[in-house]
């Protein structure tokens, strides 16, 4: 839960650099045995690894990784999960259905995709109506933002892909300050509302994901509607991995995961500024997903956010991995 009346989220964002890798490194053996113990293909995959020899970034760059792009061919050879989960299915809240077709699960805790961190720097705050777009149909995009609205006190309106028309009188008239949902839906939005019901529309905050949208689109929206629009990145396997508190700023790691960005032919660690994959350790107990490399294309970005934000920065997505390489 957000502190009320402070610049950020709670106190982890602002920690010391050293102390965060301390810290998220003590706490990896235990999520790597936790994975060992409760989910068939990680005790197959780090046989041979003793956990607590992984506390350092060049420990955790021996361990194999775990490929996204192999995910619905493990998943349909050992349903629903491939073997990754480590909660009984008979214990999670939800289980989602996204491209390829590749299932995910979702356990029961509060802010389960860890979205209310993304929307605090994008400005949300107690008592925000949210308007959110996002599509709750088998995947979980519409409930990552939902449970993170909820999680700060946020109303929501769960518009989801409803009809425009429909969704333009609901805007109207319940008067919603803040939108999640993808770039293409609030455009779609806007243009449905039209002149000269846009000079009243409420929304004046936003934050988007799933597609792209970069600053120069930012500063159109805001320009022409009045609305801030920050971004972040996200996936149906891991939730939040970073997220932007500024329009130049890129975009911060969350709290919750350990980012590398790895040569994708070999998974070994680029040196900072260097292009290359994405690959995230996720401090997820029922989905404990131990690098797992997205096939996402990025680069890291050099110091700290200037909002004070500590973590390391990314510069979002910049393109795929070949499939000839991460097949």
């Amino acid at each position: 839960m957000a502190e009320n009346g402070r610049t950020y989220f709670d106190r982890q964002e602002v920690r010391d650099a050293n102390e965060r890798e301390r810290s998220i490194f003590h706490a990896l053996p235990g999520l790597i045995r936790h994975a060992i113990d409760n989910a068939p293909f990680f005790r197959e995959q780090l046989a041979g690894i003793e956990p607590d020899s992984v506390t350092s970034r060049a420990a955790l760059a021996e361990v194999p990784l775990v490929r996204r792009s192999d995910l619905a061919a493990r998943q349909q050879a050992h349903l629903p999960f491939g073997g990754l989960a480590a909660t009984a299915t008979a214990r999670l809240a939800h289980l989602y259905a996204t491209d390829g077709p590749r299932y995910g699960p979702e356990g029961g805790r509060s802010d389960y995709w860890r979205f209310a961190r993304a929307m605090y720097a994008a400005g949300f705050r107690r008592g925000d109506i949210v308007f959110n777009a996002f599509d709750y149909h088998l995947v979980p995009d519409g409930f990552m933002a939902d449970f993170g609205a909820r999680a700060m006190g946020c109303p929501v309106i769960p518009a989801g892909s409803s009809g425009l028309d429909r969704q333009v009188r609901v805007l109207m008239d319940l008067a919603p300050v803040a939108f999640t949902g993808r770039p293409s839906a609030l455009r779609a939005l806007l243009e449905q509302v039209g002149e000269p019901a846009l000079a009243t529309i409420s929304l004046h905050k936003a934050l988007l994901a799933f597609e792209p949208f970069d600053a120069a689109d930012a500063e159109a929206l805001a320009a022409d509607h009045g609305i801030t629009a920050l971004q972040c990145h996200a996936t149906p396997d891991l939730g939040l991995i970073a997220y932007q508190s500024g329009i130049q700023d890129g975009f911060i790691v969350d709290e919750a995961m350990i980012v590398e960005i790895v040569d994708p032919a070999t998974g070994r660690p680029v040196p900072p500024g260097r292009e290359g994959e994405l690959v995230v350790t996720a401090f997820n107990p029922d989905y404990p997903l131990i690098r797992f490399a997205t096939g996402d294309l990025t680069r890291q970005l050099p110091g700290e956010s200037p909002c004070g934000r500590t973590n390391m920065r990314i510069a979002g997505v910049l393109g795929r991995v070949p499939d000839t390489v991460s097949g």
